[in-house]
């Protein structure tokens, strides 16, 4: 299994201000995600990455990546790989193949079911 720093639970409750430059200091790991809020049956994780994730699969839900800073690329099992700069983003469909690498790092939204198992229902 990789090494990854990631918690499940939300930091933030309904009303209260998130300051995403605060959530980024919680964490020194390279490659690590908080879970804002819940909204309806959705997750809204801020993900701050550096270096590369494995390849995986989500087979039951959709994911959103939307970059807030940095570049982030989307690498795709048999398409090229898709890159997003600030203010960019995309959504995986379930079922497809993927791997987020982030070589210069990036600070990303992500948008999920609240099922979602963060890093995957397989993995190299």
């Amino acid at each position: 299994m990789n090494d990854y720093d990631i918690t499940l639970g939300p930091l933030f409750d309904g009303l209260e201000k998130m300051d995403l430059a605060e959530v980024k200091k919680v964490s020194d790991h390279p490659w690590f995600n908080r879970t804002l809020c819940a909204v309806n049956q959705s997750l809204v994780r801020l993900g701050v990455f550096e270096g590369e994730f494995h390849w995986h699969v989500h087979e039951e839900e959709d994911e959103l990546f939307f970059v807030v800073d940095g570049r982030l690329e989307i690498e795709i099992e048999g398409r090229d790989p898709i890159v997003l700069l600030p203010q960019q983003g995309v959504m995986v469909p379930r079922g497809v193949r993927h791997r987020p690498l982030a070589p210069d790092g990036a600070t990303v939204l992500m948008v999920e079911s609240s099922s979602i198992v963060p890093t995957g229902d397989a993995e190299d």
